[in-house]
Order: structure tokens, then sequence, then C-alpha cells
């Protein structure tokens, strides 16, 4: 246990930031289902829901909730799945030719 008043006060400080830390991670991995949810039911409303998920990592990593490489690598991973779902709605003849 803490002995001195500043590392007492360090403590209540962790306390209060690791709960809001925690609030803010756990309405990312919601707003993450959401967009999983419209990419699976609703491919034209999964590019808003994208969006509003790409802002909320943003949002995390600006506040140090997460890492900022780790946002990015959010961020990387969810449009691939956008667009390999708009690829696959689109079918063979909307496709790119490989190189």
């Amino acid at each position: 246990m803490a002995h001195s008043r500043s590392a007492k006060k360090r403590i209540r400080q962790n306390e209060k930031r690791r709960l809001v830390n925690r609030a803010q991670k756990s309405a990312l991995k919601g707003q993450v289902r959401k967009f999983l949810e419209a990419a699976q039911q609703e491919p034209a409303k999964a590019a808003d829901a994208l969006r509003a998920t790409i802002k909320k990592i943003d949002q995390s990593a600006a506040k140090r909730v997460i890492h900022r490489n780790a946002a990015a690598r959010k961020k990387s991973r969810l449009t691939r799945r956008l667009n390999k779902l708009t690829a696959a709605g689109r079918g063979p003849a909307g496709s790119s030719p490989s190189t």
C-alpha cells in the first residue's frame, strides 16, 4: 500500500483512468461489432458503419486508449473486409484484373 500522499493520489488517478479507458475500449468493441453485423446483413450500409468505426478508432488512439499502430491495424483490417465484401458483391465483371 502506498504511504506518501502523492502515491495515494496516483492510485486514485490510475483507477479513474482505468475505468475511463475500459469504457472507451468497450464502446470501441461495440462499434466494431456493429460494423461487422452491418457488413454481414446490409453491405450497402457497411460503408457508413465503417466510417463511424474508423472515427471511433481514431478517437481512441488520440486519447491513447489504444496504441496508434493497433488503431492503424484495426482500420486496415476492417477496410480490407469491406473491400472484399464489395468486390464479392460486384461479381467477376466488376473485379479488377490481377497483376
